[in-house]
């Protein structure tokens, strides 16, 4: 079909088609910003505008050299912490990570306990071979260290540009020896950030989801996957909000911090209903530790600082403050201290309780 346009449309159109130029503009390159350094250890970890800063608390000591680490696990028969490193991302080189055994004063036991091989043929080889990519939360149950894996995230070749979608996968590993003890693939989950596993072998595990300004409930998940792999979607929604850290009380239930909030819920075990709210220091939650007396430490990825829930119940209260990235620690019962691994400032954070 033919078109005619009168000289006033004709006008009109090429002044909307200017406009729609404009609009679709690139945008101009920010402003260039002062060169600056990173701020001894506190937060902010970049210095800000008006100069804030607010040291870590003087009862904290960090160690570095441990590249990407996320979680922690204490090894009770070699009296060791265990703390596995994502080491570079999936979409840079697959099968990169690894586990080093620390000891308690921050000095490393062994560099790379699991995965000292590199990526590539020298894991590809072995027999068993190893598969270990991107691992975040992680526990020790009955000699067996789990660590919640993921699959995928790999340049698509079919696509350029883009990555593989990523699966979650349970890697099982013997703490005799390092060797794999097999795996849980869990198509339905993209990755889990944090597991805790019972003594009969279930494994809980959280899908944090999508917060922000365009939050999402129903990626807010706690996932229930058997010893024998059956995996579902146990709770989803709120009262979850971007849900974490995930450990077991003394009574077998199942308890969960959000990192969207400062809420610390309780579920039954048994059926999944909620039985006890509780408010941490601090929103932002990440790691969570319960002590046998019912006591609950809580870390803010966020936020920076520890909070003691007493047993029981009650306020809770800062017992350090301004860690970086504390992310998901655990309880070195050998010492007696709290680990906080540090993300992608690359240590560990030691904070001994009274």
């Amino acid at each position: 079909m033919r078109t005619i346009l009168t000289a006033g449309v004709a006008l009109a159109a090429i002044g909307a088609a200017t406009m729609s130029a404009h609009a679709q503009a690139p945008a101009a390159p920010p402003a260039p910003v002062p060169y600056s350094v990173g701020n001894p250890l506190g937060l902010p970890a970049i210095p800000s505008a008006d100069g804030a800063f607010n040291p870590i608390s003087d009862n904290v000591k960090v160690y570095g050299a441990i590249y990407s680490t996320e979680s922690c696990s204490y090894d009770p028969d070699r009296d060791l912490i265990v703390a596995p490193a994502r080491g570079v991302g999936q979409a840079v080189r697959e099968n990169d990570a690894f586990v080093a055994l620390i000891n308690h004063d921050g000095s490393v036991n062994t560099a790379r306990w699991i995965g000292v091989q590199n990526s590539g043929n020298q894991r590809n080889n072995m027999d068993p071979p190893l598969v270990l990519n991107e691992p975040f939360g992680s526990d020790i149950v009955d000699g067996i260290l789990y660590l919640a894996d993921r699959d995928g995230g790999t340049p698509d070749a079919a696509n350029p540009g883009q990555n593989t979608p990523g699966v979650a996968v349970i890697r099982k590993f013997n703490m005799s020896d390092g060797t794999p003890a097999g795996e849980i693939r869990v198509e339905g989950s993209a990755g889990f950030n944090d597991i805790e596993v019972a003594d009969d072998g279930t494994i809980y595990a959280s899908n944090s989801g999508v917060g922000g300004q365009n939050p999402d409930p129903t990626t807010w998940q706690i996932w229930k996957v058997t010893a024998d792999g059956q995996a579902e979607m146990w709770i989803q929604g709120e009262p979850l909000r971007q849900p974490n850290g995930v450990a077991i009380d003394g009574d077998g239930n199942v308890v969960v911090v959000n990192i969207g909030n400062a809420d610390v819920l309780t579920f039954s075990a048994a059926d999944a209903s909620l039985l006890k709210t509780e408010q941490a220091a601090q929103p932002g939650s990440d790691g969570l530790v319960i002590m046998e007396d019912g006591t609950k430490y809580v870390s803010s990825v966020q936020r920076g600082g520890i909070s003691r829930i007493p047993a029981g119940g009650g306020t809770a209260e800062l017992i350090a403050e301004n860690i970086p990235s504390a992310a998901s620690m655990c309880y070195d019962a050998g010492a007696n201290q709290l680990v906080v691994p540090m993300n992608a400032h690359n240590g560990l954070a030691f904070v001994p309780l009274d």
